[in-house]
């Protein structure tokens, strides 16, 4: 007996309606980019590993999902490199290629392999998936899309205020009640100065940023089994749980930062997005949250995080300015800022809230029922001009029983069904069924289309 198929852990498949509903996501974030004046360009799955190690923190390298060279891959290894069993080793010279891991640094490279054709500053969006070696659970999966919007070679934050526009607009058209949080790693930068630990930077950020999952309590754990001394993690303490308005927490922290100039220059930084902000609508709350670190260490300046606030689920965007990420493909001086939306959990976020538009989901509108070659060849006239007419239409294509056609109908949940027997052609009309109430009625080819187009 043939083994049952299967999937690996962590993907999925989608069916047509769930289909609908992830390209009524695409088609609203992507709009939304184009209205903003972004640039829509696509990289490849694969990357070299050289481009992709080493930009992800240590953490992120171990989540690369390595692609085994073709060939004799064996070729130039030695029997005693083979037994030592070393993974990471081997896997370094059993693998040139890798899946990418996001978006920004795929597009990094994309900038520096490109410089002489793209018009600075660049605004570019880019809707794929990313492949991440993850433990699956809950929102959590190994392939999953990212809708990246980034702009390269321009230093005003007033990209920073558009993209957290961005934001909210498209979270406004879903229907999805979200907090932004904002932060910047030079205010994290500063406070590890002013802890006395500024050396342990990117070390107390990836504890930081863990403090939603697994508590100040293991943050702190961590954070000495990191080598931070108790004297400096105590000092954390109350900067990372500060509360109070926006305007007050700034306020703290310029006090906190006094000694600080890189943090008082996060601050400020902070002051002008939020402020700038303030004096323009937007629908959704804006935070300023001390613990978003953002783990990835490419991150420089402001970093943003998006949640969700009536279901129970991680981040749905996040992003961030990173001023040297090209540097590290040999094209220094380049700052970009950019934001990502996670496809998926957005999904699953308009599904648990059931917040899709039934005609983003709905499919074909009128079915024309098939009893014989001459019903068919009668209806293919009416079938074309409903078509034209922007009428998703369909005719069942076998000249089955009635109720194997009408059960076609309602498992497609087609509203409209349209049957013509003799009568109806002696007349030069269709039976128009509406599905939902029972109702039938004789029309012409132009009152069909009229009906069903409502």
């Amino acid at each position: 007996m043939a083994a049952k198929p299967s999937i690996p852990k962590g993907t999925r498949d989608f069916s047509p309606v769930e289909m609908a509903k992830r390209n009524y996501i695409f088609n609203t974030i992507r709009d939304v980019y184009h209205l903003y004046g972004f640039q829509q360009i696509e990289t490849p799955s694969m990357e070299m590993l050289t481009t992709l190690m080493g930009k992800y923190g240590e953490e992120g390298d171990k989540l690369l999902f390595k692609i085994q060279n073709s060939g004799d891959y064996f070729k130039g290894i030695t029997d005693d490199e083979l037994l030592s069993r070393n993974a990471a080793k081997l896997a370094s010279k059993f693998c040139e290629k890798g899946l990418r891991y996001d978006l920004t640094v795929p597009f990094a490279r994309y900038v520096v392999m490109h410089r002489d054709e793209i018009t600075f500053p660049f605004k570019r969006y880019q809707i794929q998936p990313v492949w991440r070696a993850d433990r699956p659970q809950k929102g959590r999966y190994r392939e999953f899309y990212q809708c990246d919007a980034d702009v390269v070679g321009s230093d005003s934050l007033l990209n920073e205020v558009e993209l957290m526009q961005i934001v909210d607009a498209v979270f406004s058209k879903f229907g999805i009640r979200v907090s932004i949080k904002i932060n910047n790693r030079k205010i994290l930068s500063g406070i590890a100065e002013i802890i006395g630990e500024a050396d342990k930077i990117v070390d107390i950020t990836v504890a930081i940023d863990k403090l939603d999952k697994i508590g100040l309590d293991n943050v702190n754990v961590e954070l000495r089994a990191k080598g931070i001394s108790e004297d400096a993690i105590q000092k954390l303490q109350p900067i990372i749980l500060l509360s109070g308005t926006n305007i007050e927490k700034l306020a703290t922290l310029k006090t906190i930062l006094s000694e600080s100039q890189t943090g008082l220059k996060g601050v400020e930084e902070c002051e002008f997005i939020l402020n700038t902000l303030d004096n323009i609508h937007i629908d959704n709350e804006i935070e300023l949250d001390l613990t978003l670190a953002r783990g990835l260490n490419y991150y420089t300046g402001a970093i943003f995080e998006v949640k969700a606030l009536d279901v129970e689920i991680g981040s749905v965007t996040g992003g961030g300015r990173y001023d040297n990420l090209t540097g590290v493909f040999g094209m220094s001086g380049v700052s970009g800022v950019g934001i990502s939306f996670g496809a998926d959990r957005i999904f699953d976020v308009l599904n648990q809230l059931d917040l899709y538009p039934k005609e983003a989901v709905n499919g074909t509108r009128l079915l024309f029922v098939n009893f014989g070659d001459k019903e068919a060849a009668f209806a293919i006239p009416f079938l074309t001009k409903a078509r034209a007419a922007g009428i998703c239409s369909e005719i069942y294509p076998d000249s089955s029983k009635m109720k194997k056609q009408m059960s076609y109908a309602n498992a497609k949940a087609i509203p409209f069904v349209a049957i013509i027997g003799e009568s109806e052609m002696n007349e030069n009309k269709v039976m128009l069924k509406n599905m939902e109430t029972g109702d039938q009625k004789l029309v012409s080819a132009e009152e069909l289309v009229a009906i069903v187009s409502k």
